[in-house]
């Protein structure tokens, strides 16, 4: 059986016959967040439920980096390479300073508490952008079951600290890329908890000063619905769904998809040359070789 499935032919060019999807990791609840430290050699990723964030080094398998980790989710590095995280348990994004002390960058807004944010980007300027649905505090499966204060927003926290609502008309925004350019910003919507709200990715235009324009509907993921995703190179949108993960081209159409055996949540790019990418998938980890390069 093969690991892809190709769509458009281009996408025949971005696979290696000889590079299948590999299980590098397993034995957990719900992973998610990976993120990709090349000095360190090593990826870290969230296990939720079980309230820690896991690392995991080739040749040398899987320990726990952080537990208790105030149920972490996504996970991102500043342009400093310091770790950015997203706590469902804090309602909180943190940055993990050298010196391994937690310094938070946002927990409310307008006086409110923030829901559970969820992931989390780094742009040039180094601002921080992050979606903020309502998952994590709907049950205690994935933090703690509390009262919304807040709107299912995305928040950017520029790097003197002010914090902005910049998109205030999702139901749940969830995982969200800027293209190499940063000139296109992609967000997720997943939809409430016990709601049949519409699942699908939508793409905004990114101006001066950071402005965004447009949001139109940009593809919509099946079968599942996009959670996590990340860009290659060339602007190719890589995401999650339920049966592996879909490579989109920039102008929205399904060129291929990389099978896997769990739901996958969430994906990002590392290894020598970016080169390899490393997916988050219910209970496990995954990893695969591809002719292609993360964007930085």
């Amino acid at each position: 059986m093969s690991f892809f499935e190709i769509v458009d032919p281009v996408f025949g060019r971005f696979v290696l016959g000889n590079a299948p999807v590999k299980q590098i990791a397993t034995g957990f609840d719900w992973v998610e967040g990976p993120v990709w430290f090349g000095d360190q050699n090593c990826l870290l990723f969230s296990d939720i439920p079980n309230n820690r964030i896991m690392r995991w080094i080739p040749g040398l398998g899987t320990s726990i980096y952080r537990e208790p980790s105030n149920f972490s989710n996504g996970h991102t590095r500043d342009r400093q390479g310091r770790l950015v995280s997203c706590e469902h348990g804090g309602r909180r994004v943190t940055r993990t300073e050298y010196d391994g002390s937690i310094t938070v960058i946002a927990d409310s807004y307008q006086g409110k508490r923030l829901n559970s944010p969820n992931d989390v980007i780094v742009a040039s300027d180094g601002a921080i952008w992050f979606t903020d649905p309502h998952y994590g505090i709907a049950t205690d499966y994935e933090g703690y079951k509390s009262e919304q204060e807040s709107p299912c927003n995305v928040y950017r926290v520029d790097a003197s600290g002010s914090m902005s609502a910049v998109l205030t008309d999702f139901n749940c925004p969830n995982g969200l890329a800027f293209s190499p350019d940063e000139k296109k910003l992609y967000v997720a919507d997943t939809g409430r908890m016990h709601s049949n709200d519409p699942q699908h990715i939508r793409v905004f235009n990114v101006g001066e000063n950071w402005r965004l324009t447009g949001g139109e509907v940009f593809h919509v993921i099946s079968p599942g619905c996009a959670d996590g995703m990340r860009l290659d190179s060339d602007g190719n949108l890589w995401s999650s769904a339920r049966d592996g993960v879909h490579c989109i081209a920039p102008d929205g159409h399904l060129m291929g998809k990389l099978l896997v055996p769990e739901t996958v949540s969430n994906l990002c790019f590392g290894g020598r040359g970016k080169h390899k990418l490393f997916i988050t998938a219910t209970t496990s980890v995954y990893a695969i070789s591809l002719n292609r390069s993360g964007a930085l």
